[in-house]
């Protein structure tokens, strides 16, 4: 079942039909995946990763639980060892 159609520019370029944009949720700078399964083309709004995801793929261990007050020390302990003047 087609939604909509678009068409080809020479430079290689489609627009993106109103009604996919609406049921994809995409708007300008989305980031759109194509994939061949089963011997056609699907377009589809590429996945979000979490940063759950991210430090999973980066790092061995969970992070360890930390309050605001230990944060806010741990920024400006980065800050004052990065701008130190030696």
């Amino acid at each position: 079942m087609s939604i909509a159609q678009s068409r080809l520019t020479a430079q290689g370029q489609v627009s993106v039909p109103a009604e996919v944009r609406k049921r994809l949720a995409i708007g300008p700078g989305s980031v759109l995946e194509w994939a061949a399964e089963d011997g056609r083309v699907v377009v589809r709004r590429a996945g979000r990763h979490t940063s759950e995801d991210i430090h999973k793929a980066l790092f061995k261990s969970p992070p360890k639980p930390r309050n605001l007050q230990q944060l806010k020390a741990g920024r400006a302990a980065y800050v004052k060892k990065k701008h130190a003047r030696d």
